[in-house]
């Protein structure tokens, strides 16, 4: 799940080089957290969330072919 949000983070920002992923796992749970530089934040969070809400929703499909849970925070 990490390789996928990287490679869509990287896919959509201008600076792929400024894209980091941390994931913390607990039990059945994976929470992502993705860095990106500050002026491409407004292009992964994208138009009301849509972009976010996208990943997070592909994230979750990832997850469950797992068994797990998955979370994304954007910092």
């Amino acid at each position: 799940m990490k390789e996928l949000l990287e490679y869509m983070a990287r896919a959509l920002v201008p600076n792929p080089d400024e894209v980091h992923v941390h994931a913390v796992s607990s039990g059945y749970s994976v929470m992502l957290e993705l860095e990106v530089a500050p002026e491409d934040k407004g292009v992964v969070i994208g138009r009301r969330g849509r972009v976010a809400n996208a990943m997070r929703s592909l994230l979750r499909v990832a997850a469950t072919c797992e068994g797990k849970r998955s979370t994304l925070d954007i910092i």
